[in-house]
């Protein structure tokens, strides 16, 4: 797509001293518009800040093998939640490792969630953003479940993919933890006999 849109396989960009990879893709007058991407200045992969020296390949490179490439994704949902598509978003040709979590409803018949939904999505995008940069993920994702959960149903699920283990397994962590602490949701837990809403905590 991309070389079709620039009716060539490779274009030259005369750029000022101290030019990054974004004012790279400024000039190029909106030829990757709409398209997820990653960069890669010669052959190796960069963010959209790195400084461009004179005679630097940069390539854009579309999601691989048809995924959808997103570094960050979060999303509050009243359907089902799944964990194979999850992952899917977080699949990155960077990445050695692929961490998911998935938090199920436990020991009651089913739980109740409300939330502001709005500044939901807002807080757990921050939330999985500053875990991407913190840990040096590739890409990370989470979506909580609203309205009815039955048992064993997950209302929570984060994926997180990095080029180690280590790194993954800590951004996933951190995604659910800072969820479940910050993101404006509540949970009523429902029993044959009623129902409580849980007791939470004043959101840091």
């Amino acid at each position: 797509m991309l070389r079709e849109r620039a009716g060539a396989p490779e274009v030259t960009v005369d750029l000022p001293d101290g030019a990054r990879v974004r004012d790279a893709l400024d000039s190029l007058e909106g030829l990757a518009e709409g398209i997820p991407l990653v960069m890669a200045v010669n052959r190796e992969y960069a963010d959209a800040e790195r400084v461009l020296d004179p005679g630097d390949e940069l390539a854009l490179i579309p999601p691989v093998s048809g995924g959808e490439v997103a570094a960050t994704w979060a999303r509050v949902s009243a359907e089902p939640l799944s964990l194979d598509s999850l992952a899917i978003r977080v699949r990155d040709p960077r990445a050695g490792a692929v961490v998911t979590f998935s938090g199920v409803t436990r020991e009651v018949e089913r739980l109740e969630y409300e939330a502001y939904a709005e500044m939901a999505e807002e807080r757990m995008a921050a939330i999985v953003a500053e875990a991407v940069e913190r840990h040096g993920l590739c890409a990370a994702a989470v979506e909580h479940r609203v309205g009815e959960v039955p048992l064993t149903e997950p209302s929570v699920i984060v994926a997180a993919s990095a080029p180690h283990r280590g790194e993954a397994f800590a951004g996933a962590r951190e995604i659910i933890d800072r969820v479940k602490a910050e993101a404006p949701i509540w949970k009523k837990e429902i029993e044959a006999g009623g129902g409580r809403w849980v007791e939470g905590t004043r959101p840091r």
